[in-house]
């Protein structure tokens, strides 16, 4: 979190963001009910359950709220350097 960041979809903002911190939890669920069975807390021993491969951070524009991966606003940023737009 130390580049600069560039809405690619409103191509405005370059100061306003929303740092989303994401924390799966895993847990088997309930088909029927949707009640939680069972919580995986350190250690997935589940043969058929993966665990979360996904990003640490999404990133959100305050300006028009699109949500993405952080490394999309860093690589708008470098693709268009402050003043040429």
């Amino acid at each position: 979190m130390h580049e600069p960041y560039f809405c690619p979809n409103c191509k405005t903002n370059r100061t306003r963001f929303n740092i989303i911190q994401q924390v799966p939890i895993a847990v088997k669920m309930d088909p029927a009910s949707g009640n939680v069975i069972e919580r995986y807390d350190e250690v997935i021993t589940d043969p058929f359950h993966n665990p979360y491969r996904g990003s640490e951070y999404k990133v959100q524009c305050a300006s028009c709220s699109i949500i993405n991966d952080e490394e999309v606003f860093i690589k708008a940023a470098q693709h268009n350097p402050r003043g040429t737009i």
